[in-house]
Parts: C-alpha cells; sequence; structure tokens
C-alpha cells in the first residue's frame, strides 16, 4: 500500500508542487493543511506515515506543530520546509523532532530523496 501524507504549507500552490511531485512517484497524499493548527488536527485524524511540513505559517508555525504532533505521537515523521536563510529555524526544527528538512524552491529529487530516507 502507499504511504500516506499530509502536506503542511501556507500556500497552497507550494501544496500542489509537492503533492505533484510525491503522486508522480507512487506516494498517496491523505491530506493538506494551510497552517500548524489545522496540520495537529488533521495528523490525529488522519494519521499519515509522513508529514511535510513548512516552517513559516500563520495562527501555529511549523515548529510548534511539530513539537504537538510529536507529543501525541512521538513516532511521527516529520519532514520540515525552509525557504533559504532560515538555518536557525531549522535546527529548532530537528531539535524539536523533525526527522529531515527540504528547502524552497523544491528539487523534485531532493524531496524524494528527504521522503525515502524517512520512511
Amino acid at each position: 500500500m502507499a504511504k500516506g501524507v499530509l502536506i503542511v504549507d501556507d500556500a497552497a500552490f507550494m501544496r500542489m508542487m509537492i503533492k505533484d511531485i510525491l503522486s508522480k512517484n507512487g506516494y498517496q497524499v491523505v491530506g493538506e493543511a494551510e497552517n500548524g493548527l489545522k496540520a495537529v488536527e488533521k495528523y490525529a485524524e488522519l494519521k499519515p506515515d509522513l508529514v511535510i511540513m513548512d516552517i513559516t505559517m500563520p495562527e501555529m508555525d511549523g515548529i510548534e506543530a511539530v513539537k504537538r504532533i510529536r507529543a501525541v505521537d512521538p513516532g511521527a515523521t516529520i519532514v520540515m520546509c525552509s525557504a533559504m536563510g532560515q538555518q536557525a529555524m531549522v535546527i529548532e526544527a530537528i531539535q524539536a523532532g523533525a526527522k529531515d528538512f527540504i528547502v524552497k524552491p523544491f528539487q523534485p529529487e531532493r524531496v524524494l530523496e528527504a521522503v525515502n530516507k524517512v520512511l
């Protein structure tokens, strides 16, 4: 069975790009969320194999969402997305429990490499 992925980004365009890369490579996108608050709700509801999470979002950022998801599921697999120059936030996200990160603009090979590595 295809691995289920939850995509979290406040930009619909970015969610669409990631969804496109994953769908073409045998992954199933089981849900999308536009902020960390929705991500935590969707995670509990969908129990995906992987979450791809943006760092900077309204209402609740990705780092706080990682902490909350890992509080309910310590085994959660989360890959962070960051824009260039967010190294400090990426380190904080990894400390919070993220398994890897990808940098925008996305290179399809790098997205797949990160996903394959953590799953």
